[in-house]
């Protein structure tokens, strides 16, 4: 594979499609077809994400799988690469040209408990689960936020709240449904399609638009969890004993921790504005009793500006991590890590606090246990991380470049112990071929990215699902040689 340093080219956008095959596609499909101009155009292409948004040729708001299909054949026809959008959370490869999908519409969950599964349709996302479940005892192996979809959340392999003690989203999924880059609508089962639907858990960004995913749902309906949270004075202190800890506790208890240096605006609530704090966010499966005593050397750090740890409905999970919901522009990165030490996070910490050019979020994931299981359940990379450090920026009024260059010094304190990237962690815009095929090299490994090329070069020869966050891992097909 070539790269150079030199700007990705936009890609040429095909000629607009003509007036009559669009009005062909409208009569195929139930929802809409906007075309740039349209009144309903911008609101249909802007996701969570708005420092990058697509900028289609056509956009389809699907309703349907049938719609889905209708839209692939006509970008097939008419030469159009196609993306696909529910929430737009993890956007970082924009289209400019080209047809966008967008599925929000497709939002159905139905839950059977007597199965102790869940099928939900393309564009539902984890809240919905988390209620229609909840009533029946069970839990689905979602992330910290309740507004991402459940469909790219999983292709990226989900590393989600209960990690450690059930493993990835991806290795509980039974069916998908897909449609393919020839517009047929196919159900696959690891019995029925065992390569593709591996590929499709955890590398399956550019195998086809997936429809709808059917996943086993877990005994939890209960968790003892919360954050605790302790001023700037406390904040080496939360590191050192963080890492320590993370190396004695059992794989029924998932944590992370995060510093934010918050700005002094008046959007924030008081007690947040211009404060450095340093969150422990804890979700255990085990009793309360037991989370107690385990995270007794935590509460032994120090005062805390905030303790909300207590046994709680899983339904309330979201507010362990208190996510924003309202969409902003932001650009992140993230490290898998084979291991971490004190020096390294604390310069980490350094460089992102309260004197940095730019307000940075840095997040440190415990990884282990069930996440480290066995990787045949999905093309998952980089099983074997016991850590996940993530950076995030807001944009609004930020400099890229600068965030760009803190973001790179950040992660170059942790850079001797390395093993790549998670896929659902990418929140930048890779803006040149060599960034595009270093983040392709970083989410999986070398004999997994020769697997993955070669089943695209057999479901998708033409390269029509090429806009997607790492699309160099798939593209390049003489990788599978």
């Amino acid at each position: 594979m070539q790269t150079t340093d030199a700007p990705v080219p936009a890609p040429a956008p095909a000629a607009a499609p003509a007036p009559e095959a669009v009005a062909g596609l409208v009569r195929r499909v139930q929802g809409p077809v906007l075309l740039p101009g349209d009144e309903d155009y911008d609101a249909e292409r802007s996701g969570f994400q708005t420092a990058y948004r697509h900028r289609p040729a056509v956009i389809v708001g699907a309703e349907s799988a049938d719609d889905v299909a209708a839209a692939v054949a006509f970008a097939r026809a008419q030469g159009l690469p196609v993306a696909v959008q529910a929430t737009g959370h993890g956007l970082s490869a924009a289209t400019e040209g080209g047809l966008l999908i967008t599925t929000r519409r497709m939002s159905g969950v139905r839950v059977d408990p007597a199965a102790r599964t869940a099928r939900v349709a393309a564009g539902a996302v984890w809240g919905q689960v988390v209620e229609a479940a909840a009533p029946h005892g069970l839990a689905p192996l979602n992330g910290s936020s309740p507004g991402v979809g459940v469909i790219a959340y999983t292709l990226g392999g989900g590393l989600g709240i209960l990690a450690r003690t059930y493993g990835f989203a991806a290795d509980h999924f039974r069916s998908i449904d897909l449609v393919t880059a020839g517009a047929e609508q196919r159900r696959l089962t690891p019995e029925s399609d065992p390569d593709l639907f591996w590929a499709l858990l955890g590398g399956g960004h550019g195998f086809g638009v997936v429809t709808a995913m059917e996943f086993s749902l877990v005994p939890v309906a209960r968790l003892y969890g919360g954050r605790l949270v302790f001023g700037a004075d406390r904040v080496d202190d939360v590191l050192t004993t963080y890492l320590h800890w993370t190396r004695t506790v059992p794989d029924e208890l998932t944590s992370s921790v995060a510093l934010i240096a918050y700005p002094d605006i008046p959007q924030l609530p008081e007690e947040l504005r211009g404060r450095y704090l340093a969150q422990i966010r804890i979700a255990c499966t085990k009793s309360a009793e037991e989370g107690e005593r385990l995270v007794a050397p935590l509460r032994a750090i120090g005062p805390r500006v905030q303790d909300d740890l207590r046994e709680m409905p899983y339904a309330q999970s979201h507010t362990i991590h208190q996510d924003p919901s309202d969409p902003h522009a932001y650009n992140g990165d993230n490290v898998l890590l084979d291991g971490l030490d004190a020096a390294a996070l604390h310069q980490v910490a350094a460089l992102t606090g309260p004197r940095a050019p730019v307000m940075t979020v840095v997040q440190l994931n415990h990884l282990g246990g069930a996440a480290a299981g066995s990787a045949t359940a999905g093309a998952v990379g980089h099983r074997d991380a016991r850590y996940a450090l993530r950076l995030l920026s807001p944009l609004d009024g930020s400099d890229l470049e600068t965030v760009r260059a803190l973001h790179a010094e950040a992660f170059g304190a942790v850079a001797p112990r390395r093993l790549g990237r998670s896929v659902n962690f990418l929140f930048g815009e890779h803006r040149t071929r060599a960034d595009a095929a270093e983040v392709a090299r970083s989410v999986h490994g070398a004999e997994v990215r020769r697997r993955l090329a070669a089943l695209k070069a057999v479901h998708d020869p033409d390269d029509l699902f090429r806009i997607h966050p790492f699309e160099e891992a798939t593209i390049d097909t003489s990788a599978a040689r």
